[in-house]
């Protein structure tokens, strides 16, 4: 067999809501950077899954074709030696000439296959559908996409124009290119239940085979499914197929967190807009991995069982998890894993595809809405794509060795309790060992046990299954250097990151030396401590280094001009900490906000309104909030990702504090009236503030996502309930 290679692709999804085309080579930016190609060949990456797509190319008329986006990329890929896998329909239904439900989509797909292959004749590898059975579920079983179906037998239409389509397009490409392979992909997961959902299971995985049972000809008189697609007038369109079946060279499994369901017709244990059901039986349909004890063995259990069915050479075409980074390096790692032991039980595993390179955009919203940006292997929310710690990762993979980054150690969020947020159910097969690697692993290091920002990082490393030590003072004194060095040396640390320090910005004017001693040197000889060991850092400054005299969002190469001493202990840390050798990170923030503690604007903006208090609060200073958790996720990644120098992080968006506590109640379902604007001088402080500071930050999510967050927060929702009782008892 030969050695297992690694494959890549960018999310490349041109699919249509109503009358509007979405295209995600266009919103991650891919469409317009010719280098990303170069980027990608540094990966180690050996076949690329490319959009050669019909809605980009001819939109209008099948014979005016544009190939000027493909014609110069793919010339790069064959300087690069790196083969394309060309893909002509990625979840779309064609351009508006066609749909799935057209009976000539098939032909229609064809003709323009003929054209592709014309151009490029030389290309071997073709997915003319990318997952035919997920794209006709979201499109004609559930109405998602166009043409927004949402019947059986639409969906069994669907899905057979668009078989007809891979084999209609297969005979034209290798009427040019006798020997062209064909790579079929799509999602394969497993359906578990409990016994009263049992029929619905049974169906749902006798479906999940149908594109390639389709393409091998095997729907025939028989066949689990022969009479319910046969009763929806397709008995001739399933004769055919069989007659001149087009069977894969390669099977491409596509296999995500979500792709093994469990279907629970016990509705009542599950939040309400979980609950559904096929018209006979109610119940509710969620991730097995979120409810199985243990957790399935997903992607393990795809590969052996294609093996089984097909034996047809597999690669695995999609691995991606849109979660923080070190999961998604260990959902890539246990992918890898898999596929090796699969080889090594006979299975011919022959690729891992590294998928959304560049990102994605509104999966969270199935595309039916804008959503958020997932980061992939690369980040684009910048300039200019920022590698992220998949990199080293997929290039260690790539050459045959093992990752090492000291987050990888542990076990991933489906493998640890946490992922269990409603009941547990037993796993209908035999437990399995953990994947849990040996060895005690080296932590971070985080100072601050007191305060908000050192216990919220805490609480994060947790939740993310990082190991680490929180230290309050007795454990590290940042005043002394000789206790900086033991900690150092006792936990051997990974990364340190320094969330101690001087907080009371307004009295810091009666007492500057002392904030200037926590803010500035010690976190200083902490840095320095840490570069003698080689030992990466982040430290925490602020938005209050400016003046606040600009006219647009501060940068992170802005010059630092502190009105106050606070201000002036955090630029003097900046400067001295820039100044040493090592790798060095320092995160500007500002305006916290977290469910998670009181002593914070929100909370106590929350308390008050919904308490029938009035609010003061300063009309007349911009800011840009900091949602605590956000701030603590976009942390880690950052650290795990090795980035140094100066970088801002704070939720997108600038608002003063009084339309900030207008949205805080608004988003908690509070009356604003209670908010009372005034300037900030009438607010008593001592120390200056900036009037006008929004920092420029593309990394974290938008402030509206994040007030959402917050106001969903249980800790938020109990002080509401809490406050409006109190309330309630006053005005008794």
């Amino acid at each position: 067999m030969p050695p297992l290679e690694l494959w890549g692709g960018a999310e490349c999804t041109v699919n249509r809501v109503e009358d509007r085309f979405r295209d995600q080579t266009t919103e991650t930016g891919h469409h317009d950077r010719l280098d990303d190609l170069d980027r990608v060949a540094e990966l180690g990456v050996r076949a690329l899954r490319f959009p050669l797509l019909w809605e980009r190319i001819a939109p209008d008329v099948p014979e005016r074709c544009d190939w000027a986006w493909s014609d110069a990329r793919l010339a790069r890929l064959r300087d690069l030696e790196i083969r394309p896998i060309a893909g002509l329909v990625h979840h779309g239904s064609g351009p508006r000439r066609t749909h799935l439900l057209d009976p000539d989509f098939g032909a229609k797909l064809g003709d323009f296959a003929a054209r592709a292959v014309e151009r490029y004749p030389w290309i071997a590898d073709w997915t003319p559908v990318n997952e035919p059975l997920t794209t006709a579920r979201f499109s004609a079983l559930y109405g998602h996409w166009y043409p927004h179906a949402r019947d059986e037998a639409s969906f069994w239409r669907a899905l057979v124009h668009q078989v007809e389509g891979v084999a209609c397009a297969m005979a034209a490409i290798r009427r040019v290119r006798p020997g062209a392979r064909l790579i079929q992909t799509d999602d394969l997961g497993r359906t578990y239940g409990t016994p009263g959902t049992r029929e619905q299971v049974a169906h749902d995985n006798h479906r999940r085979w149908m594109g390639w049972d389709l393409l091998c000809g095997r729907v025939v008189p028989g066949h689990p499914l022969w009479d319910r697609l046969a009763g929806c007038g397709l008995g001739a369109k399933l004769e055919a197929l069989a007659d001149a079946a087009c069977p894969p060279d390669v099977i491409g499994i596509n296999h995500y967190l979500t792709s093994d369901r469990f279907l629970d017709e016990r509705v009542t244990a599950y939040p309400e807009p979980m609950r559904g059901g096929n018209g006979k039986v109610a119940y509710v349909d969620t991730e097995a991995v979120r409810v199985l004890d243990p957790a399935p063995k997903g992607l393990a259990n795809a590969l052996a069982e294609a093996w089984r069915r097909y034996r047809i050479p597999i690669a695995i075409t999609e691995v991606h998890n849109g979660c923080t980074r070190e999961e998604q390096m260990r959902w890539m790692r246990d992918a890898w894993d898999d596929a090796q032991a699969a080889r090594a039980a006979g299975v011919e595993v022959r690729a891992v595809t590294a998928w959304s390179l560049f990102g994605a955009s509104g999966w969270n919203t199935l595309l039916t809405a804008p959503g958020i940006y997932e980061p992939g292997v690369f980040d684009v929310r910048g300039d200019a794509p920022r590698p992220t710690a998949m990199v080293p990762l997929l290039q260690a993979l790539a050459r045959g060795a093992e990752p090492t980054h000291p987050a990888l150690a542990g076990e991933g969020w489906w493998q640890r309790d946490l992922r269990v947020p409603f009941h547990r159910h037993p796993h209908p097969e035999p437990d399995v060992e953990g994947r849990r690697r040996q060895g005690r692993p080296r932590p971070l290091l985080i100072t601050g046990a007191t305060g908000t920002l050192g216990r919220a990082l805490a609480r994060t490393c947790t939740i993310r299954g990082l190991a680490h030590v929180l230290t309050d003072r007795a454990m590290l004194d940042l005043a002394d250097s000789a206790s900086i060095a033991a900690a150092l040396d006792d936990y051997r640390p990974w990364a340190v990151i320094n969330a101690a320090g001087w907080v009371r910005v307004d009295d810091a004017e009666d007492a500057e030396a002392a904030c200037f001693a926590a803010n500035c040197i010690g976190a200083t000889k902490l840095a320095i401590a840490a570069s003698e060991r080689g030992i990466p850092t982040v430290d925490f400054s602020s938005d209050l280094v400016f003046d606040g005299l600009r006219d647009r969002p501060y940068a992170e190469a802005d010059p630092c001009t502190p009105l106050n001493a606070y201000g002036r202990s955090k630029a003097a840390m900046e400067a001295a900490i820039g100044a040493l050798p090592g790798r060095h990170l320092i995160v500007r923030t500002a305006a916290f906000f977290s469910p998670w503690d009181p002593h914070n604007f929100a909370v106590q903006a929350v308390e008050a309104l919904a308490a029938g208090r009035d609010f003061p609060a300063a009309s007349d200073q911009i800011v840009s909030p900091a949602y605590v958790p956000d701030l603590c996720n976009a942390v880690l990644d950052e650290l795990i990702d090795g980035t140094t120098g100066t970088l801002h992080l704070a939720n997108r968006g600038a608002i003063n504090w009084a339309e900030f506590a207008v949205a805080v109640a608004e988003a908690c379902g509070l009356p604003p009236d209670g908010v009372y604007p005034l300037p900030g001088a009438e607010l008593g402080w001592r120390a200056s503030r900036p009037p006008h500071v929004p920092l420029a930050s593309r990394r974290m999510p938008e402030l509206a996502s994040a007030l959402q967050a917050f106001a969903a927060a249980p800790e938020v929702q109990a002080r509401v309930a809490r406050a409006a009782r109190t309330e309630a008892l006053q005005s008794a």
